[in-house]
């Protein structure tokens, strides 16, 4: 792959994005493209095909999608499916339809069923029922990964599915409204230690247990795989260990120097009992995370503290 040849990276402000764009920065390659929201909304079907037609990237990453956390999900299911169904769609057939070499799909490890034999194997999709609080978004990466599928089948369209594990790092959503757990317990306990509170309250029981990949080895891991990948099968993207959620708090409130307790409202969904993948395949194919957890949430607390005060 040459490295002036034109790369789109949809969904460049988000988390996966933009660590995509930093890791192509990094090796050289010199025309990324990339649009805000405001500039081309990936729901216009007219917008995305006049965007590809006019100019004509050779590789497309799609980083782009609705995302949030538990509470988000729930409230909003309509707008996860919808919004997601429609920038897959589009961005995937466009894509085809102006001769893209490449394509890389970037899913979601919610897509398997909610009690899947742990570490989970890709051939583990659609074998069980999913997790209700995330099926939305969870129906709709499945949708993306079956359309990237179709259109390699029909095609022959060399769209490749990347399922990364619970990702975390510097562009993070930290609204406690919408985020996902690690960044959400960071702001929680920076806030208490500001505040001077004895106790932060943290969703659930704390037993489920998580998986965390920086998102900028994540990053690194498309990149590779976009590289060195193009068969059908989905691929998982993880560290092949995890923590329970107790465990996460306790290494955040560490870091961010909270002093106090830590209380579980058992009240709230504890959602998946334990959500591991297994990355044999992953690691088949000549790559491995490299970012411990807490050199992970270290550096991610520091990018907090300079762009989120």
């Amino acid at each position: 792959m040459k490295l002036d040849a034109p790369i789109f990276v949809a969904g460049h402000r988000g988390l996966v994005g933009s660590a995509i764009v930093r890791r192509l920065a990094a090796d050289g390659f010199t025309r990324v493209l990339t649009r805000t929201r405001s500039e081309l909304d990936l729901t216009d079907k007219r917008a995305v095909q006049a965007f590809f037609a006019a100019e004509k990237p050779a590789y497309v990453f799609l980083a782009a999608a609705k995302v949030g956390g538990i509470l988000a999900n729930d409230t909003f299911p309509a707008d996860f499916i919808r919004e997601n169904l429609e920038i897959q769609i589009n961005v995937i057939d466009a894509a085809w339809r102006a001769g893209v070499n490449k394509l890389v799909f970037l899913g979601s490890s919610c897509i398997y069923p909610k009690f899947a034999a742990q570490p989970i194997r890709e051939d583990s999709l659609l074998t069980g029922p999913l997790e209700p609080t995330n099926e939305w978004y969870a129906i709709a990466k499945i949708a993306g990964i079956k359309t990237c599928e179709a259109y390699r089948k029909q095609y022959g369209f060399n769209a490749i599915s990347l399922m990364p594990t619970n990702l975390y790092g510097p562009g993070d959503n930290f609204d406690l409204k919408s985020s996902h757990v690690l960044p959400a317990l960071i702001r929680k306990f920076h806030e208490a230690k500001l505040r001077g509170d004895s106790e932060v309250v943290v969703w659930g029981t704390g037993t489920p247990r998580r998986e965390f990949l920086y998102v900028d080895d994540l990053a690194d891991a498309c990149v590779h795989l976009f590289r060195s990948y193009d068969d059908a099968g989905v691929v998982n993207v993880g560290v092949g260990d995890d923590v329970s959620i107790a465990e996460l708090a306790s290494l955040v409130g560490e870091v961010v120097g909270f002093a106090g307790r830590i209380v579980y409202d058992t009240t709230k969904p504890d959602g998946t009992p334990r959500k591991l993948l297994d990355v044999s395949r992953l690691d088949g194919l000549g790559w491995k995370a490299k970012t411990r957890l807490e050199d992970g949430i270290r550096l991610t607390y520091r990018w907090y503290l300079e762009s989120c005060r």
